[in-house]
């Protein structure tokens, strides 16, 4: 297929009726927010050999590239609403690999909503990239920014973290893990929070999602919040496989911690929140506080500070491949 073979067959459905999408043959998208709504606008790219793995199925990335900006509107409160794909293909990349990671972006329209108004296609030498910009609602006034959190308040993460991490070190360093399928589902698809997202309106004085490590992650909102945090290590909650795998080797406690591509959200709540509320609509643990100061203090179950050789993952914007 030619890019407008490409555009007609595999992503015009993706536009789910849309009427702002303009059956995706004009230059540009329309669209309005509803009244009473603000507009929240977020762009995430995923690479080749960085974000994701050659052999990964193509659904799945196409599921990734998704759920990763899936993840920030959830961590601003907001709900999707339309998206603008950009792909970067190479000559590897033929018909079927395509229609299968059109269909991974089209279970997941399906799944948590939203329509595909736009974007573009090149080809290239390098290695594939694929890059959505997404585009959500959220009530006037009533996004969740990372600043905003207070001296006191609890510092929260839904879910589980450190099972992505953990698939990535067995991959890149053959580290020695449990359950193994269990960690490569969470790499291959995060669980976009959107529901609990929703339930922080006006209650998480701060958040944001947990991409490039929990340390990194919770130390943006420390910044932008004018504070620091302390958190313990112990209570970093952990699914079966991660807890089975830190059991065998303490050692990769460090790789949970600050590995990211958790795609969980870490919020800032007042102490008197009610948490069982929360908990009903996703699992949430209380890891810490907010305090004074500046960064993010971590305490091992002793606690005595946890030393750390990075808190998070950082592109070297410029130098290399950037693979981690």
């Amino acid at each position: 297929m030619d890019e407008f073979e490409t555009i007609a067959r595999l992503f015009a459905p993706l536009t789910r009726g849309e009427p702002g999408a303009l059956g995706l043959g004009d230059d540009a998208a329309l669209l309005a927010p509803r009244p009473g709504f603000d507009l929240v606008l977020t762009k995430d790219a995923i690479v080749g050999g960085v974000h994701f793995f050659p052999d990964d199925p193509p659904a799945a990335i196409g599921a990734k590239l998704m759920r990763v900006n899936l993840s920030d509107l959830a961590a601003k409160g907001a709900s999707p609403r339309a998206f603008l794909l950009a792909a970067a293909l190479p000559p590897a990349v033929d018909d079927a690999w395509l229609t299968a990671f059109a269909a991974g972006i089209g279970a997941d329209l399906d799944r948590f909503g939203g329509a595909l108004v736009g974007g573009d296609t090149v080809s290239t030498s390098g290695p594939a990239v694929f890059s959505l910009t997404a585009i959500g609602e959220v009530p006037a006034g009533g996004m969740i920014r990372r600043a905003g959190a207070l001296p006191g308040d609890l510092v929260c993460v839904s879910g589980t973290i450190g099972d992505a991490a953990l698939y990535v070190a067995h991959r890149l360093h053959r580290a020695e893990v449990a359950q193994i399928d269990q960690l490569e589902d969470r790499y291959r698809y995060p669980r976009p929070r959107l529901a609990l997202g929703a339930a922080l309106r006006g209650l998480a004085h701060a958040g944001c999602d947990v991409s490039d490590g929990l340390v990194a992650d919770l130390g943006h909102i420390c910044a932008q919040s004018g504070l620091g945090a302390v958190i313990e290590a112990g209570a970093v909650p952990l699914s079966p496989a991660a807890r089975e795998t830190l059991a065998r080797r303490p050692a990769l406690l460090p790789t949970v911690l600050t590995g990211g591509d958790d795609y969980e959200l870490v919020f800032a709540l007042p102490p008197e929140a009610d948490l069982a509320a929360l908990e009903a609509v996703c699992p949430v643990s209380v890891i810490g506080r907010f305090e004074q100061g500046q960064g993010v203090r971590v305490l091992d179950r002793a606690g005595s500070p946890l030393k750390l050789d990075r808190t998070g993952w950082r592109h070297p914007v410029g130098r290399g491949d950037g693979s981690r």
